[in-house]
């Protein structure tokens, strides 16, 4: 480290005294003695080459290119199930990166919205190359992403409230049921799959051919090669415009609400008391909309006789549980600092939702989320935005890959349980990551006395 620090000082100390000296000649001092403002300027300029140089070495240094290898390979297996990765991309940037956990979080949000855009490129191409149908659910994302983006904000307020140690528990404790009913939720579609391709053998199953056998061998079937492999028809995509704008919609409504309320130190296109009572008022009115928007896509569906929420399966579950579930799993992702698809695709899978559906859900849901946490960190002025951007670049690609290699792998060998198992695998690595990273600040904070209880929110 110091060898570093003795190459930089050689390196920028010479230019700093090139453009001292020429700064000196063009002012022409009355006296030997230098002025305060030429003091001030002069150390402007050093900070300034100083940020330059950090940028340079941020970019290019052997610990950020370990950690991009890293957050493609995490991006390719977490870009399977349609959700973001988050629980993977901080605790790599931060470890193996050597960056702190407020850029490792800014840089996390940019990767998962490179990586959801990819998710939700691919499934609209292979939409369209298999006849046009529609893997994703509007219906559940639309009523789901009001109380998400709720969620989000209230867990935001009690990550700060809460502390380290009570965090670090209750991420443990709920990761690690959520990743042992997912991991079951996959061996059980994994024997079910085996059951159906013993008994029918794959060669049928790959032509397509259903029997009409009740509850769940049809449905396995069904879900095997429907809707990722539907029939081949005409080359169109269908997008239902209407529900889309309507995401686009609530997604403007709360993006111009947090830029009206701004931050707790006040930092707003209105003036604004840091923390203040208008600060609360504004964060306060998340929660009426939210329950205009649910209320108000409930109503359409009432009224429009659309009498299922899933279009590839049979059962209906309570439209209320989507709201329910994505207001839980957005709380938690504001509490454990990830984002939200993390915790609601498991919970899609234990109701029943597909696979393939509860993937590409999810990634639109994930889409809006993050870009939502990416436009605040570009609004309260983050630094790096570059190399922000360059790992969202990484991102995108490798979750391209990650989408055609699963795909590939569920035409090939008819298992759609490769998407739960993926889902799985990235809960199963994020719950040990994310707890030892927790477990070395808790630690850290207690070695060094520091206060360990609850927390005011300002």
């Amino acid at each position: 480290m110091k060898g570093h620090t003795l190459m930089r000082r050689a390196v920028l100390l010479p230019l700093f005294i090139l453009f001292s000296l020429s700064h000196a000649e063009q002012s022409q001092p009355i006296s030997d003695v230098p002025k305060m403002e030429e003091l001030t300027n002069t150390s402007h300029q050093w900070s300034n080459l100083q940020k330059v140089f950090q940028e340079i070495q941020l970019k290019f240094s052997p610990p950020i290119v370990r950690a991009a290898v890293l957050c493609f390979i995490a991006a390719s297996i977490s870009s399977a199930g349609g959700i973001g990765g988050g629980g993977l991309f901080v605790p790599i940037l931060a470890i193996v990166g050597g960056l702190d956990l407020k850029t490792a979080s800014t840089f996390s949000a940019f990767m998962v919205a490179g990586g959801s855009t990819a998710n939700i490129l691919c499934t609209m191409f292979i939409n369209c190359i298999h006849g046009g149908k529609s893997v994703i659910d509007f219906d559940i994302a639309l009523l789901s992403e009001p109380c998400l983006l709720l969620g989000v904000s209230i867990g935001v307020v009690c990550n700060i409230v809460f502390p380290e140690w009570l965090i670090t528990i209750l991420f443990v404790v709920f990761l690690s049921w959520t990743t042992s009913k997912t991991c079951r939720k996959g061996v059980v579609s994994w024997k079910l799959e085996s059951e159906v391709i013993r008994r029918n053998g794959f060669g049928e199953l790959e032509n397509g051919v259903r029997r009409d056998e009740s509850n769940g061998e049809n449905e396995v079937i069904k879900s095997l090669k429907e809707p990722l492999m539907g029939e081949v028809e005409n080359f169109k995509i269908s997008i239902p415009w209407t529900k889309f704008g309507a995401l686009v919609v609530i997604w403007l409504s709360f993006f111009l609400l947090y830029i009206l309320r701004g931050d707790r130190d006040g930092q707003s296109i209105i003036p604004m008391e840091p923390c203040g009572e208008g600060y609360w008022i504004l964060s306060s009115l998340q929660i009426p909309l939210a329950i205009t928007f649910t209320a108000w896509i409930l109503h359409r569906r009432e009224t429009s006789n659309q009498q299922e929420i899933l279009g590839q399966t049979g059962e209906k579950p309570p439209n209320l549980i989507f709201p329910i579930m994505a207001l839980l799993a957005g709380i938690l992702g504001g509490v454990f600092g990830i984002g939200g698809g993390m915790l609601i695709s498991p919970l899609l899978l234990h109701i029943g939702i597909p696979p393939e559906v509860t993937a590409a859900t999810c990634s639109v849901m994930v889409f809006f989320s993050s870009t939502m946490s990416s436009f605040q960190y570009l609004l309260i002025g983050m630094e790096h935005k570059e190399v922000a951007l360059i790992f969202a670049i990484i991102c995108f690609f490798a979750s391209i890959l990650g989408v055609v290699v699963v795909q590939r792998a569920i035409e090939k060998y008819g298992r759609a349980s490769l998407i739960v198992f993926s889902v799985s695998t990235v809960m199963a690595l994020s719950t040990v990551l994310i707890t030892s990273f927790g477990a070395i600040d808790v630690w850290r904070d207690y070695a060094r006395g520091e206060y360990m209880g609850f927390k005011l929110p300002c």
